[in-house]
């Protein structure tokens, strides 16, 4: 699941700053602290009580699975703005502006596609197929209480069920459907793209950046390991 948060963005010259919306997937994040945790744990045991070359391989995988682990788990978000998107994947960062923003997909995964055909998956919204079996179910009951109340509402009257019910079956049609948690986040981004992809301030160039912090130690670290255990 993903959830919002407000953060600043940089300051653009167009117009004033507008407020970055961050999603990010604190299921992903939690597990990967944990992951963390525990190859730092032996990692260090290894690099303390370690003999010979177990030193050096400890920490070429410490070098190799530290970043890595980071990317995929901690690293992905999300940031949204009047003006446009930011995604922060675990190896690039792609800025859209909602101008090139073509289309928003969800299937297995949710992806974007800009203009000129790019496809980039939103690493930090997964899809969980049971979430959305959930809100499915939730929905057929809502829906199947809904047809309960109208029903005794026409049977019964007022004396059976009060002016309550009635007041509760609007409310939750005034609620929409029961949608899962990343299906909810896409529906917000899809409404803000819809709403800005007209303006001036939306307008630019897609930019991809390759985010080489992780990139360089990954492959460090792999080449190291593939020497070690070559050598030895």
């Amino acid at each position: 699941m993903t959830t919002p948060e407000p953060q600043s963005s940089s300051p653009q010259p167009s117009g004033p700053v507008s407020k970055d919306r961050a999603y990010r997937s604190p299921a992903g994040i939690s597990g990967g602290v944990l992951v963390l945790a525990l190859a730092l744990w032996l990692g260090i045991d290894a690099l303390v009580t370690g003999e010979g070359d177990t030193r050096w391989k400890a920490l070429a995988a410490l070098v190799f699975l530290v970043p890595l682990v980071a990317a995929y788990t901690v690293r992905p978000a999300v940031f949204a703005n009047e003006d446009r998107m930011r995604v922060r994947n675990p190896f690039r960062v792609i800025v859209l502006p909602w101008a090139q923003v073509e289309s928003f997909r969800s299937a297995y995964s949710n992806e974007v596609f800009d203009e000129g055909g790019g496809k980039y998956q939103l690493w930090s919204i997964p899809v969980s197929l049971r979430g959305r079996k959930k809100a499915a179910r939730q929905e057929d009951r809502r829906a199947a209480g809904g047809a309960g109340r109208r029903r005794g509402s026409m049977l019964g009257g007022v004396g059976q069920f009060g002016s309550r019910g009635g007041a509760g079956a609007s409310g939750g049609e005034a609620e929409g459907p029961v949608r899962a948690e990343a299906d909810k986040v896409m529906d917000e981004l899809r409404e803000l793209w819809e709403a800005r992809k007209e303006a001036e301030g939306s307008r630019g160039e897609v930019t991809v950046r390759w985010a080489y912090e992780i990139v360089v130690p990954v492959v460090a670290g792999a080449v190291a390991l593939a020497v070690l255990f070559g050598v030895g």
